[in-house]
């Protein structure tokens, strides 16, 4: 990790009194019949450490289970061991509706987090996100609907995902507490949180940043990459070979060490690659080499 950070501290969730660990587990490819192997996962994320569970209600809309079949997954699995509930905070998010694309009135809002309440199983959701903005929507209305389902103890914290600055601002201005997290995609070949606003705004307001997509959504395997994308490999490469770990663990790392703080969502379902994950937290990087993998991903020298 970069400098003397300490990469095994849980983070917290924005100023919600929730802690997580420095890795997320998403589950947008969480699919299938089997408990057992589904349950298999969730437990390998927790004995890795891994605290934060992030899913959607639109999770598992592309495959042949549906829309909200990664809910429902996970709640059999709840089911099955109830016991690991306790383990770990619950996320998931709400709002996008196939073909609409977007809904974030507030009766929609309210009656998608029941709908993800029922399929999960469970009688609260800790982070309960606005998936995407929904332009439609007033900001004062996306904010009645949160603050319905929280005073009714269905959710806990609230955060937004893909939310621009001005959009987390405008919501903010009619919410009595505090937004707990916003969530970017966020990578070394998706660098836009650095310059958009996104990670000073988080700086600015102590939010919690969840980055999704943390390995370029497998492009950095280097299947498909482009000029810019092998710079960025070849970058990773130098600093995870004489470390002994992969590229990937180095990537991770890379994100973790902005000082906002970011929790990337490892969306593995190879229960190897999950345990993998974890090296990211033993990486050490130097500022030079830091800002070499930015400079690749840019493609351009830094000013």
């Amino acid at each position: 990790m970069l400098d003397d950070r300490k990469p095994h501290e849980p983070r917290p969730l924005g100023k919600s009194g929730l802690s997580v660990s420095p890795l997320a587990w998403g589950m947008w490819r969480f699919k299938g019949e089997s408990v057992a192997d589904a349950r298999h996962l969730v437990e390998t994320a927790l004995e890795s450490g891994i605290t934060l569970l992030d899913t959607a209600d639109i999770y598992g809309a592309d495959t042949p289970y549906g829309f909200g079949s990664a809910e429902v997954l996970l709640g059999k699995v709840l089911h099955d061991a109830p016991q690991l509930r306790e383990k770990f905070v619950l996320a998931s998010k709400g709002g996008i509706v196939l073909g609409v694309p977007y809904n974030s009135s507030a009766d929609y809002l309210v009656t998608a987090c029941e709908a993800s309440l029922q399929r999960l199983g469970v009688d609260k959701i800790d982070l309960y996100q606005v998936h995407r903005p929904d332009v439609l929507a007033h900001p004062a209305e996306v904010a009645a609907a949160l603050v319905k389902l929280r005073e009714q103890g269905k959710i806990d914290a609230v955060g937004v995902s893909n939310y621009l600055p001005s959009q987390v601002a405008a919501l903010q201005a009619h919410l009595p507490f505090p937004l707990a997290s916003i969530q970017p995609e966020f990578s070394p070949l998706a660098i836009e949180p650095l310059s958009d606003g996104v990670l000073d705004q988080a700086l600015e307001h102590d939010m919690a940043v969840l980055a999704w997509s943390p390995l370029g959504g497998g492009r950095l395997t280097g299947e498909g990459i482009d000029d810019r994308g092998r710079a960025v490999i070849d970058a990773l490469d130098a600093v995870a070979r004489p470390q002994h770990v992969d590229r990937a663990a180095v990537a991770l790392a890379w994100i973790m060490a902005h000082p906002s703080r970011p929790v990337p969502i490892v969306g593995s379902q190879t229960p190897e690659r999950i345990k993998a994950a974890a090296d990211a937290l033993r990486v050490y990087m130097t500022r030079t080499q830091w800002y070499a993998i930015l400079t690749a991903s840019r493609g351009v020298p830094l000013p």
